[in-house]
């Protein structure tokens, strides 16, 4: 009887701490092939790389909760990208005042095309896989006619374009006391907020119970049509503030930005232990999901492995980590 209720300590502890034990073991390893992965530099710019997909993956969680999915934030993010670089570059919003606005657009973008795929999903109730599809289909090919097909090189010069100069250093440094990336400051605010917003608020009690089961819901008395809207509609904010930082790091747009992101931030999510159909989704775990899609990628680049089978190991670390989280909802 106890080596039976031993066992079950044991399944039940890899069921809800798969995530970080695979985020650990990958520490551990690379930390063994390579002298430098524990390096302050590193580290940071893993935080810095990782500050625009952490933002797609935290809305791709909240549309996986309400039992959605959203293909289209690596488009989003992209036109988010090319609205920023397109304003201060053509359009001359280059001044400290003029870039703010840049900002605001890029956002406001991300939240449109958000709230357009909201609508559809939620009150003509057509499959969220078929609606995210084709947004991500239309808002790239927007973002290319935008571009004509060619990047968009912020303007940079510090005694002409002050505001763009300090813009593109703002993506580029950390803070002077630990050097952290100001990009990671904002998303690790991010991430507090949502973290706060799903365990502790009405907000995030209401996603999951649309996600859970929405006929329950509904007959309770939630406004599902609201709450999975809310979700489609964050999901793209979130998606245009990393274009914003990524417009930020990079210096430069291009309408092929964020292309496969989405899929990443989805494997996150699912790494992370949320449930496809709905109903379980953690901030936390999604977090952990991003790191160790992250850690994959650092641990080959510095072994100088080239990016192919950096996909069969990332699929290969997904599927494991399906397989134990198998059984969870049993």
């Amino acid at each position: 009887m106890i080596e039976e209720q031993a066992s079950f300590d044991v399944k039940n502890f890899l069921r809800v701490y798969s995530p970080f034990i695979i985020l650990i073991g990958l520490i551990v390893i690379a930390t063994f092939l390579s002298p430098v992965f524990l390096s302050k530099e590193n580290i940071f710019n893993i935080f810095r790389q990782e500050a625009a997909p952490m933002l797609l993956a935290l809305g791709s969680m909240l549309v996986i909760v309400t039992g959605g999915i959203d293909l289209s934030t690596g488009a989003n993010l992209a036109i988010s990208n090319v609205i920023v670089a397109y304003f201060m570059t053509n359009i001359g919003l280059f001044t400290p005042g003029g870039v703010w606005v840049c900002i605001l657009l890029g956002i406001l973008i991300g939240l449109a095309f958000g709230c357009a795929s909201g609508v559809i999903v939620a009150w003509l109730k057509m499959p969220s896989f078929i609606v995210t599809l084709a947004m991500m289909t239309m808002v790239r090919g927007v973002a290319y006619v935008i571009t004509l097909g060619s990047p968009i090189r912020l303007p940079v010069d510090p005694q002409q374009n002050v505001g763009s100069f300090a813009f593109f250093n703002f993506g580029q440094y950390g803070d002077p006391i630990i050097g952290m990336p100001y990009t990671a400051w904002i998303v690790i605010a991010f991430i507090i907020f949502f973290w706060f917003l799903m365990k502790y608020s009405t907000f995030g009690r209401l996603i999951v119970a649309t996600g859970s089961n929405s006929d329950a819901a509904r007959l309770a008395g939630i406004n599902v049509k609201k709450y999975t809207f809310s979700a489609y509609a964050i999901s793209g904010a979130l998606a245009g503030v990393a274009g914003v930082l990524l417009t930020a790091r990079a210096g430069i747009a291009t309408p092929s930005a964020g292309t496969g992101w989405e899929l990443d931030a989805i494997a996150a999510v699912v790494i992370g232990g949320a449930s496809l159909a709905g109903g379980k989704g953690k901030v936390a775990n999604t977090v952990v999901g991003v790191f160790i899609i992250a850690l994959i990628a650092n641990i080959m680049t510095l072994l100088a492995v080239p990016p192919y089978p950096q996909q069969i190991i990332q699929g290969a670390i997904i599927i494991v980590a399906v397989l134990l989280n198998a059984g969870k909802d049993k």
